[in-house]
C-alpha cells in the first residue's frame, strides 16, 4: 500500500526537524505568507473551488499546496522542540 503524501512529507521531513535549535524553530514556528503571496493563493483557490483554474494556474496551485504541506509538517516539528524545552 502506498504511503499517504502526509506520511511522506512527515518522513523527509524529520531529519530536518532534528537539526533545529530553539531559535531557529520559535523562527520557522512564526514563518507566515506575504500578504500578497496570501491573497494569491484565496484567489487561486477560489478558482480551483469552482473548476476555473488554468492549467499553469493548476500547476502553480499544486505547488503552493505542496510547499504549505512542508512548512506546516516543518513548523509541528519546530514546535515539537519548543514544548520539549519548555519543560
Amino acid at each position: 500500500m502506498a504511503e499517504s503524501s502526509s506520511t511522506l512529507i512527515d518522513e523527509l521531513v524529520d531529519p530536518l526537524g532534528q537539526c533545529l535549535t530553539p531559535e531557529v524553530a520559535r523562527r520557522i514556528v512564526e514563518l507566515r505568507a506575504s500578504a500578497n503571496l496570501e491573497q494569491r493563493i484565496q484567489r487561486l483557490g477560489q478558482k480551483c473551488s469552482d473548476g476555473e483554474l488554468t492549467a499553469e494556474e493548476k500547476a502553480e496551485y499544486e505547488t503552493i499546496v505542496r510547499f504549505i504541506k512542508f512548512v506546516s509538517t516543518l513548523q509541528s516539528k519546530a514546535r515539537t522542540l519548543l514544548q520539549g524545552s519548555a519543560s
